[in-house]
This record gives C-alpha cells, structure tokens and sequence, in this order.
C-alpha cells in the first residue's frame, strides 16, 4: 500500500514539475510581475484604499493571464516538438513526458478558462486576453505561423508583451478602480519602455537556437545577420531603454519619483554591461545563460517602476 501512495505522489511530482516546464517559468514569471505591478502603478495614480472588489478584479487578471501565457507558450511547444528536440530538448513534449494528446488538452484547457475567467471579471481584461490568444494563434499555427518571418515574429511578441498586456492591465484596473478608461503619463512610459524591452527579447532569444531555426527553415535574425551581430543589436536596445527611462526622470515627464528611477534604471544598465563581457557566443548554455538574465531584467522592471509610481 505504501509502495502504491510513494508511486502516486511521485508521479503527481513529475507531472507538475513536467507541467511547469512546459508553460515556460520564465515567461509565467514576467506575466505574473506584469499583472501586480501594472495593479500598484494604478493603485498608486488613483490613490484608492483597498477593496474587495481589487481582490477580484487583480486575481481575475493573474488567473487569465496566466492561462493564456501556458496557451500561448503550450501552443507553440505543440507545433515545434522537432525543433525543441535539437534546440529544447528538455520541453516535455520533446522529451517525451507529454504526449501530444495531453499537450492538447492542456492548451485548449487553459484557452477556454483564459477567456471564460477574463469574461467574468471585466470587458478590458476579455479584449486583452482575446487578442492575445488571437496573436499568439497566429504566431505558432499553420498555415500563418508568422514565427517563420523574422519581422512579423518580433512584432508578434513586443506587441503583446510591450503594449497590449500594459495598456490592457491598466485599463482594467483603472476601470475597476477609478471607472475611466484614462492612460496617464506614467504608463506610456512603461509601455514605451517595455515595447523595446521585448523587442531585444524577441531578436535575441533565437540566438541559442540556431542550429534547430536552421535545420527546419525557420527564417530568424539571428541567422540573417549572424549571432554576434544580434547580440550587440539587443544589448544597445536596451541601453536606449535604460538611457531613455533615466531621461523620463530627469525630465520629470511623469509622477514618478526621479531620484529612485534614474539611480535604479543607471545600475541596472551598468550591470547588464559587466554582465555581457562574459557571455561566449560559442557557448550556447552562456547564450541561454545570459537570455535568463535579460528575463530578470524585465522581471526587476516591474518592480522598479511601480515603487518609483510609489515613491512619487
């Protein structure tokens, strides 16, 4: 009997650690940071105490976005299984722990509850979710799949990441807080801030993943230009991105505390430069490496500049 409940709970452990791969952390981390984060920056303009109807209207907007993150992320998992062999091949439907029939489930399960839940917590948050699902569709699925053009797939993910979730969270929340649907200042800064952010994401995420791109006539930057080209291209990205937000503060363009957001914003920027001069571009677990940590960047973004929403 012991034997049978140690069977049980180890592969209830696989299954969640399999599932957890397979919505990518690293992207569930920057959805669910995106979510609070836009939730304080709203809290902090409006200046409203807390409510129940917040709790609501918050965890409804983790809960979709969440689903819809694994959708997205699942979907194009679904239609690379042979590529993520050569590139990923520790994805669970790669490595065989999921079999396509449940990476199905799994994705159409988490589309529909994307969509059921954002329905039932605000008319924002349902076209946010819509249209991101709609984008996502469209970046993995046959016969668009706009991940095979360079352009269009960039445009795919710095759209999404960089102006509909930002501008679509706050006008959720501002219209569960405040009833408007205003967009002050502050975040168009944000959103300008991370539309490029995701842009260098975008462009250098395939540079670890040449050799799979290659092999299966997946058009990328990275193969057009080479891999170190692309690799200076987005560390002066996000310098622009580090370079312009410290300009906001100096300029006192927003309500945002400027002492916090220029000093963080600098630090940062010189850390991501030390940090770079170690990266080989002939090692891909370096690239894949310092990809994570561009990740923690943007993760690190959306604490920074909600506490500077605060501070002001």
């Amino acid at each position: 009997m012991n034997q049978i409940s140690g069977q049980s709970s180890n592969f209830q452990g696989n299954w969640l650690y399999a599932f957890w791969k397979f919505s990518r952390p690293h992207t569930i981390i920057g959805t669910s940071l995106s979510v609070w984060g836009l939730y304080l920056i709203a809290v902090a303009i409006s200046s409203t105490s807390f409510s129940n109807e917040q709790l609501i209207s918050v965890l409804g907007a983790w809960i979709a976005c969440l689903c819809g993150n694994v959708y997205i992320v699942g979907l194009n998992q679904l239609e690379d299984v042979e590529i993520d062999k050569i590139n990923k091949p520790h994805l669970p439907l790669a490595s065989g722990e999921f079999s396509q029939k449940q990476g199905q489930l799994i994705v159409i399960t988490m589309g529909v509850l994307a969509l059921v839940v954002a329905w039932l917590t605000g008319p924002f948050l349902l076209g946010l979710v819509a249209l991101s699902l709609s984008i996502g569709t469209a970046y993995s699925l046959p016969p668009i799949r706009l991940k095979r053009f360079p352009f269009w797939a960039a445009l795919c993910i710095f759209s999404v990441r960089g102006t509909i979730v930002n501008l679509g969270l706050y006008l959720h929340f501002n219209w569960a807080l405040a009833q408007t649907p205003a967009i002050p200042p502050a975040v168009w800064v944000l959103t300008i801030f991370v539309l490029v952010f995701t842009f260098a994401i975008a462009i250098f995420k395939d540079i670890p993943d040449m050799e799979g791109d290659r092999l299966y006539n997946i058009s990328t930057f990275t193969i057009k230009l080479g891999a170190q080209a692309v690799f200076n291209l987005a560390l002066w990205v996000l310098t622009v991105c580090y370079l312009g937000i410290t300009f906001v503060g100096v300029l006192r363009v927003a309500d945002i505390n400027p002492v916090f957001l220029v000093v963080t914003h600098l630090v940062v920027l010189a850390g991501m430069w030390m940090r770079s001069l170690s990266v080989d571009l002939e090692d891909k677990s370096a690239i894949a490496d310092f990809y994570q940590f561009i990740w923690k960047l943007f993760f690190l973004e959306y604490i920074m500049f909600p506490v500077a929403c605060l501070l002001a």
